[in-house]
C-alpha cells in the first residue's frame, strides 16, 4: 500500500510492470466479451437452413438478411475500464511485485465476485477492485489526507478511515499478550477480551463474511509508526469467526519482524499455503463450524 513506500524500481522495470498490468486487464476484458457472446449464441435458436429454389433465386436481389431482434453490446465493466485507463496513464505502479500480485490474483480468479477486505489504501487499490469485478472490495486506511487525495482521482473506491493506537516498539509486549487464553477465544472482535482485537471499525466490517483479507497497512516502517500487530491478529479473528467456509488472508512485508512474527503466531504456520517474495498466503477455516478446533493446527 501507499504507506509502505519502497525504493522506486528502475524505469524499465516500471514500464514492464505497467505493460503486464495493461495486458492482463485487456485479456480479462476479452474473456468477458467472449463468454458473453458465447452465452448469447447458445440461447438463440438455430435458424433453419434456407431451401434453394427458383423463387428464392429470383427474389435474391430484393431479399435482405435479417438482423438479430435483440442485438447485444458488451461493454468493459467500469472497474476494469477505470483500471486500464489509470495504469495506462500513470508511471506509478503497485508496490507488490508481479509474482506477489499473482498469488492473490489466482485466489480472486477462483472466488470473485467476493468480499475482499484490504488494510491499506494504495496505488494497487484500483487493481484489486478490478480483479474483484462484481464483488465488494473495501479499504481501511489510517491517513485521512491520503484518503481524500485518492478519492479526488478514484472516487469509486470504497474506503474508511480507521485509527491504530499501538506502535511498532510495543510489538514484543503485544506478542506476549497475544499468548494469553483470552486471545485464543474465537469471537466477534468487538466482544473479544484480547487487547489485540481492533474494535473501532465501522460495524459492517465485523458483520460481513470476508472471503479474502489483505494486510498491507498500517505503515509500520519505524518504531514510532503504527504497527500491524493488531491488524494481523484481527484479520485472523475475523476469518475464524465466520459461520462456515474459509478465508484467504495475505500479509505483505513479511521480511519485517512484526509481520513475520505476528503472521506466524496468529495466522498460524499450519495454515500457511504459500510465500512469494514478501507476501504470505494463509487459508484459515471457520472455527465456529467445528467446535473444539485449536486456535492453531
Amino acid at each position: 500500500m501507499r504507506s509502505n513506500s519502497k525504493p522506486q524500481s528502475p524505469s524499465q522495470s516500471s514500464v514492464n510492470i505497467k505493460l503486464i498490468l495493461i495486458c492482463a486487464f485487456f485479456l480479462l476484458f476479452l474473456l468477458l466479451v467472449f463468454s458473453t457472446t458465447s452465452s448469447t449464441r447458445q440461447q438463440q435458436e438455430p435458424s433453419p437452413s434456407p431451401s434453394i429454389s427458383e423463387s428464392h433465386i429470383a427474389n435474391s436481389t430484393t431479399a435482405c438478411p435479417s438482423l438479430p431482434l435483440t442485438p447485444s453490446c458488451t461493454k468493459a465493466p467500469p472497474s476494469l475500464a477505470n483500471a486500464l485507463i489509470h495504469y495506462a496513464t500513470t508511471n506509478i505502479t503497485p508496490q507488490q511485485t508481479f509474482k506477489e500480485i499473482l498469488v492473490s490474483a489466482r485466489v480472486l480468479e477462483k472466488k470473485a465476485p467476493c468480499n475482499f477486505l484490504v488494510f491499506g489504501l494504495g496505488h494497487d487499490s484500483l487493481m484489486w477492485t478490478a480483479l474483484n469485478h462484481g464483488g465488494r472490495t473495501v479499504f481501511l486506511e489510517e491517513d485521512k489526507a491520503w484518503i481524500e487525495q485518492v478519492k479526488q482521482k478514484l472516487a469509486g473506491l470504497e474506503s474508511y478511515h480507521v485509527e491504530y493506537d499501538t506502535k511498532v516498539h510495543q510489538a514484543d509486549a503485544l506478542l506476549e499478550t497475544g499468548m494469553k487464553e483470552e486471545c485464543k477465544v474465537v469471537s466477534d472482535p468487538r466482544s473479544s477480551d484480547c487487547e489485540l482485537a481492533l474494535k473501532g471499525f465501522p460495524s459492517e466490517i465485523y458483520e460481513i463474511e470476508w472471503d479474502l483479507i489483505m494486510v498491507d497497512a498500517p505503515t509500520g516502517f519505524h518504531d514510532d509508526a503504527p504497527g500491524r500487530m493488531n491488524a494481523i491478529y484481527t484479520a485472523g479473528l475475523i476469518a475464524r469467526n465466520r459461520a462456515e467456509g474459509e478465508t484467504d488472508v495475505f500479509v505483505h512485508d513479511v521480511n519485517r519482524v512484526v509481520e513475520d512474527k505476528f503472521s506466524k503466531a496468529f495466522l498460524c504456520e499450519g495454515y500457511l499455503r504459500e510465500q512469494q517474495g514478501l507476501l504470505r498466503h494463509f487459508t484459515i477455516p471457520s472455527h465456529r463450524a467445528r467446535s473444539g478446533r485449536p486456535f492453531c493446527p
